[in-house]
């Protein structure tokens, strides 16, 4: 097993625009992918891949949105805006990108030079407009006549059959998604489906990231619509769909993977019911707050919780982390990379991408390259691409007091990766001030004499084992400043 694999994510309706004479997505340049396996990247996610009403563009024109727009990308026009990808028509691929045959020939492609291929799965919701709503009206969460009139920001009338009162999708935290069609998760008969579109797609692919995969959980949804449950008397299921869902994936290909957008602390229980990886957001929000202690305590919850998280520093979802972490952005990057569990990295973040575009527009323009960021992330992603993180073992160091009088040890992170060949130490400084402390691997039986190496500065010296497993190795930080250190055992 990979303990530490990265995953690499694309906009695929902006990406695809770039490369001209494609037409369809097996035409990318394999040379692009093998770009990507050489850093080290295990997974390729074609974010936004799945047809899409045309009546997604409309939603996407509204206020809020236009400025945005002219904030990010001022040249904007009407025909660069394509909606929400994930307001979903059905799981077919959008026109513009091929058919199922062609995403066929990619995933064959990518396996063949050791990428896995990730694809979107909504489980939620459908767009508002798709044309299940039109066959299928009962998989979704019907209103009435009483609850539209109290709240039209919730509940719609389809557009296939004014007489049916809808719900859009949401999370109970936020208003409601204006684009979406609220599933009915206490309705067998929609589990069923989902299961069943759940089953097409891994047909065509290796694994799934699973849009706010939370929502679909019992107590979440009952939580979510209390009033309708009540009202229209819907019964709570015995099981979770996830867990029937995913047994049903893996009995097929025990080797798919299952990735959770999920929020609220809900993490364990996602894992619990098979997925291989959940999102930890909370680390992000740690890094931009230097919540040192914070990250320590959560990296001790153990080597399996560990190993399932997904780690990140920007997404689609967030700002870019060049803008955000500015002058941090290097010990940002150290960190996360060298971190247990699943990496995500978005397309145009190896570049220092500062401009966050929302996923609406179908159209942007190109990346304005930071050639200190992207050498930068060349240098850390050749260090990370290495055995010792990929099957090593993780394990957290606590910074030790410089001396009696100095407490600024408490502002360093460091943690190590060891095989029987290699050990990799990460010490990082996350704060605006010099920082100091001491290292001991106590636990480690080491060679008499080592050398110790910087990897970032590739300067090595030579200590007695001993000033590192008994006395404790001192280490100087400027603010922000880190050090991963090779030891070769």
């Amino acid at each position: 097993m990979n303990n530490s694999p990265k995953l690499y994510e694309i906009n695929t309706r902006v990406w695809i625009k770039k490369f001209s004479n494609v037409r369809n997505i097996s035409e990318v340049p394999i040379e692009y992918f093998q770009n990507l396996a050489k850093k080290g990247f295990d997974y390729i996610w074609l974010m936004g891949i799945w047809k899409t009403p045309v009546e997604n563009i409309e939603y996407a024109l509204v206020p809020d949105l236009i400025k945005t727009y002219d904030k990010c990308f001022p040249d904007w026009k009407k025909e660069d805006v394509s909606g929400s990808p994930f307001a979903v028509d059905s799981y077919q691929l959008n026109p513009e990108l091929g058919n199922f045959d062609y995403l066929l020939q990619l995933k064959n492609k990518l396996n063949k030079i050791g990428l896995k291929l990730i694809l979107d799965f909504i489980p939620n919701h459908f767009a508002a407009d798709s044309t299940i709503v039109k066959k299928y009206p009962q998989y979704f969460l019907n209103g009435d006549e009483q609850l539209i009139k109290k709240d039209t920001s919730t509940y719609f009338r389809s557009k296939f059959d004014k007489n049916i009162i809808l719900a859009h999708g949401r999370d109970p935290f936020y208003p409601a998604w204006s684009d979406t069609v609220q599933l009915n998760y206490f309705s067998e008969e929609t589990r069923t489906f989902m299961k069943e579109q759940l089953v097409l797609i891994a047909k065509h692919c290796d694994g799934v990231r699973c849009d706010m995969a939370m929502l679909s959980l019992n107590n979440v949804f009952q939580n979510t619509w209390p009033h309708i449950i009540s009202k229209f008397n819907l019964n709570k299921p015995e099981h979770e769909f996830w867990d029937k869902a995913i047994k049903i994936v893996k009995n097929e290909n025990s080797d798919f993977k299952f990735i959770a957008e999920v929020y609220w602390g809900l993490e364990t229980v996602l894992q619990n019911l098979g997925f291989n990886f959940t999102y930890c957001k909370f680390y992000l929000d740690m890094f931009l707050n230097k919540n040192a202690i914070g990250i320590k305590s959560n990296l001790n919850r153990g080597e399996d919780f560990n190993n399932k998280s997904v780690v990140f520093i920007e997404n689609h979802d967030e700002e870019r982390s060049a803008k955000v972490f500015s002058s941090r952005i290097h010990s940002a990057i150290i960190l996360f990379l060298t971190m247990p569990g699943m990496k995500i990295i978005y397309d145009g973040q190896l570049e220092g991408e500062k401009i966050k575009y929302p996923v609406q527009l179908g159209k942007t323009p190109d990346v304005n390259v930071s050639k200190n960021i992207k050498e930068f992330y060349d240098k850390i992603l050749e260090i990370v691409n290495n055995e010792v993180y990929k099957k090593g073992s993780f394990q957290l160091l606590i910074p030790l007091k410089f001396d009696d009088n100095d407490d600024s040890h408490e502002n360093i992170l460091a943690w190590y990766w060891k095989t029987n060949k290699k050990l990799m130490i990460t010490i990082v400084n996350d704060s605006s001030k010099k920082s100091k402390c001491k290292i001991k691997l106590a636990d480690e039986k080491l060679l008499d004499k080592i050398e110790l190496k910087n990897r970032l500065t590739e300067s090595s010296v030579k200590i007695d084992s001993k000033k590192i497993t008994e006395e404790g190795y001192p280490i100087e930080l400027n603010k922000y400043e880190g050090k991963i250190l090779e030891i070769n055992c």
